[in-house]
């Protein structure tokens, strides 16, 4: 996991640049050595959207191999429940294709 941020606003800052509305990021990766897994993965998880999508927003995308997942929060308990509750579900559909993934037969 690449990590997770949080901007605040300075006690100087004027009304021309105050802070985003989405203060908190986290961003991560995840290698899975494979195109074809790493497309698997983000077909399963792209289906499930953002239950507040007006406090969180979750982008993902795939390359290399690679599923890449961008967060931003409104708040970091959102963040938090927002990523815990994904990495349950990326957590399940890795290990599905561990299980079930090249070599298995029908």
């Amino acid at each position: 996991m690449d990590g997770c941020t949080a901007s605040h606003p300075t006690a100087a800052a004027d009304a021309k640049t105050l802070p985003s509305h989405w203060e908190f990021t986290c961003d991560f990766e995840v290698d899975y050595e494979s195109e074809e897994n790493a497309q698997v993965v983000y077909s399963a998880l792209a289906v499930d959207k953002e239950l507040q999508p007006d406090k969180v927003k979750r982008q993902m995308s795939v390359s290399n191999g690679k599923l890449f997942v961008h967060f931003e929060a409104v708040e970091a308990r959102f963040l938090r429940a927002s990523f815990s509750a994904f990495m349950d579900v990326l957590t399940l559909a890795t290990k599905t294709i561990e299980e079930f993934g090249p070599g298995m037969e029908l």
